[in-house]
């Protein structure tokens, strides 16, 4: 099915067999895609269903659609991952939200911190969960990610913990420089060595990383979060842009989740790596 456009519809347009398209979908369908009735496309919920759908109507009348077959599909993590992104000038957070929805994740925190000079607009969170639709779209991505409303750095860090808490807890990562912290990937590594008896991933099911802002997190941020519960971890030996961070960290996770769900055994943990 890699051929077929993939398309995200609401729950609320599926009524029976049919999908009832917005003007927009139907502008995208047959203006931009030159689709006509009894071409074939993708219907995505962003929940975890996928559809094999129809186009019907012709030229005179209103594009709608028909379910043809309920497809099974597994393109998700085996982790459910938050990412609590302090935001970066400009619009740079445009693409953090467009890769990070590619490489995986779950959810999406804009985070306001002492250092962040961008406060977004209202205008500006509906664009994000735009390019987030259209990257799942993009990426075959059963599931598109949640883009929550920003957020202060503290205390709401103790929240995303708790709303992301599965059994067992989230686990939470917070990305610091010029600190003495083990790398992400060996702490990682060590949090997905599990004993015999457990399935794998079964201790890491959900969790929380965090990554900075430009000229990094204060003293006090930094503090205040491993008071919360939160593991700081490096990202390497050089100094990383803000919209860079998030994004290496996020290749981590889905590199070692992935092998361990596919090896069903965790990778040999290496040294630690210390002082950014």
């Amino acid at each position: 099915m890699a051929e077929l456009q993939r398309l995200a519809i609401a729950p609320t347009q599926l009524q029976g067999e049919q999908i009832c398209l917005t003007a927009e979908q139907q502008h995208y369908l047959s203006r931009v895609l030159r689709l006509r009735s009894g071409d074939r496309f993708i219907a995505m919920n962003g929940k975890g269903q996928w559809w094999l759908a129809e186009l019907l109507g012709g030229q005179d009348q209103a594009l709608q659609a028909r379910l043809v077959q309920t497809l099974s599909v597994d393109t998700e993590l085996p982790i459910a991952i938050t990412l609590a992104v302090a935001l970066p000038k400009g619009s740079g957070f445009d693409e953090v939200v467009r890769q990070a929805t590619e490489l995986g994740l779950s959810c999406v925190a804009p985070v306001i911190s002492d250092r962040t000079l961008l406060h977004p607009s209202p205008q500006k969170l509906e664009r994000w969960r735009r390019i987030a639709q259209e990257a799942a779209e993009q990426s075959e991505r059963q599931v598109v990610p949640t883009i929550l409303e920003p957020i202060s750095l503290l205390p709401q860090l103790q929240q995303l913990l708790a709303t992301t808490t599965d059994t067992p807890p989230a686990i939470g990562y917070f990305c610091v420089t010029r600190y003495d912290a083990p790398h992400l990937l060996n702490c990682l590594q060590q949090d997905l060595r599990l004993a015999d008896q457990q399935p794998p991933l079964s201790a890491l099911s959900s969790m929380v990383i965090v990554t900075g802002p430009e000229g990094g997190w204060t003293e006090a941020e930094v503090e205040q979060a491993i008071a919360l519960g939160y593991q700081p971890v490096s990202l390497g030996q050089r100094i990383l842009r803000a919209v860079t961070a998030p994004l290496v960290a996020l290749s981590l996770i889905a590199a070692v989740a992935e092998a361990t769900r596919v090896e069903l055994s965790p990778p040999t943990c290496q040294g630690e790596q210390k002082k950014l």
